[in-house]
């Protein structure tokens, strides 16, 4: 008789970084025997590894992807009166860097396909008070930043890419984090390179505009005890850059496995007929997609039962994002926030994300689509 069937994971972490352990021990060993917990050079090659990686001079490591996005609006003066066009349909973070700093977010609606912001919307948002524009590569894949940035260029906007999910995309063969003033990217455990714990990395073209990051997030000293500016304390350990140094030789391959997951699901649920009972993401033809996510979208009636079949099913599942930011209980008085973004909330009651995780197996995957095969074959019968 056999034993249970084990189930598919949401994301398996412990599996993604079992096969690095004796890498990691020596990388951490290395730190530890230094005693450069701060500003070793782990740190600093793993910026120059980033700063290649998205085509850029210049890459500044801090504390978090949330941290990342705060400071570039630090090091561009947003403050009050000043308006940062910014989708809702995104984390937390793109929005509450806004506010934190006095300044108004304004809301732009998203390409339904994509679930990206769309340029149309952004461009019907620009007002003179316009400063700043932070278009969100959400799930891997590039905004349409070539038609962004071109509208910013010509109203003198800043570009802010929030590019936490999305280390080594690119668009028109050109890297994400590389085509605004400032790229912002996260190292969250669940990022395609994530470390063990916190931490976040900002790119810049400019040397002048990179001084000024690395100056925000070191408390605005230079030197030592002398402030230039009001920054915060914002820092890339060396352990964690010792962690994400290794985890970044192995990056290519683990974007190849997600690539080649995100085809294989899109083949089966073809071939089991499913293409028509979900919507298959869709990839932008200009865009080097690296698969954070896998999103699907069902009729919202019927998101959340799927989800529970899923789960019963020992298969993990999530909702990114169920709440739009600005419908979040936090803004609930403000009156920026009192706006409507049909696609967006579309979205938000109809997305699934699905397991995509590098080490994810090609039965894992069958797995999944069976289970959302036989969901809607119940369905189908209770209906007819």
């Amino acid at each position: 008789m056999s034993g249970p069937v084990a189930g598919v994971p949401l994301l398996d972490i412990a599996r993604g970084n079992s096969p690095l352990r004796e890498e990691f021990i020596e990388a951490l060993a290395g730190v530890i025997d230094s005693g450069r917990f701060l500003f070793g050079p782990e740190v600093s090659e793993l910026e120059r590894e980033v700063a290649r990686l998205s085509q850029v001079d210049h890459a500044i490591g801090c504390a978090s992807g949330s941290d990342a996005l705060l400071l570039a609006l630090m090091a561009l003066d947003i403050g009050p009166g000043d308006e940062v066009i910014v989708p809702s349909f995104t984390f937390f973070a793109t929005v509450s860097c806004v506010t934190r700093l006095g300044a108004t977010p304004v809301f732009a609606d998203i390409n339904p396909r994509t679930f990206n912001i769309d340029p149309a919307a952004i461009a019907a948002a620009i007002t003179p008070a316009t400063r700043a524009i932070i278009p969100v590569h959400l799930f891997g894949q590039c905004a349409e930043i070539d038609a962004i940035c071109r509208l910013a260029t010509q109203k003198d906007i800043a570009v802010v890419e929030d590019a936490a999910q999305a280390i080594g995309a690119a668009y028109h063969s050109r890297a994400a984090g590389s085509w605004g003033q400032i790229g912002c990217f996260s190292f969250y455990p669940t990022k395609n390179l994530g470390g063990m714990g916190d931490g976040g990395m900002l790119t810049a073209t400019d040397a002048s505009m990179a001084e000024r990051l690395r100056l925000f997030a070191a408390h605005g000293m230079q030197p030592r005890y002398h402030h230039r500016v009001v920054g915060i304390n914002s820092r890339l350990d060396t352990f964690q850059a010792a962690v994400l140094g290794v985890k970044m030789k192995h990056l290519s391959v683990a974007v190849a496995a997600r690539q080649e997951n995100a085809a294989r699901y899109t083949e089966m649920f073809t071939d089991a007929g499913l293409d028509e009972a979900v919507v298959l993401p869709a990839v932008d033809p200009h865009a080097y997609h690296v698969w954070n996510q896998y999103a699907i979208r069902i009729e919202a009636s019927q998101r959340d039962t799927l989800r529970q079949h899923l789960a019963a099913d020992g298969i993990g599942s999530e909702v990114y994002y169920p709440i739009p930011v600005h419908a979040q209980a936090c803004y609930a008085s403000e009156p920026w926030s009192r706006v409507e973004l049909p696609e967006t909330e579309r979205a938000a009651r109809e997305i699934l994300n699905l397991p995509i995780f590098p080490e994810l197996t090609a039965e894992e995957q069958e797995r999944v689509v069976a289970s959302i095969g036989s969901f809607f074959a119940k369905q189908n019968r209770a209906a007819a």
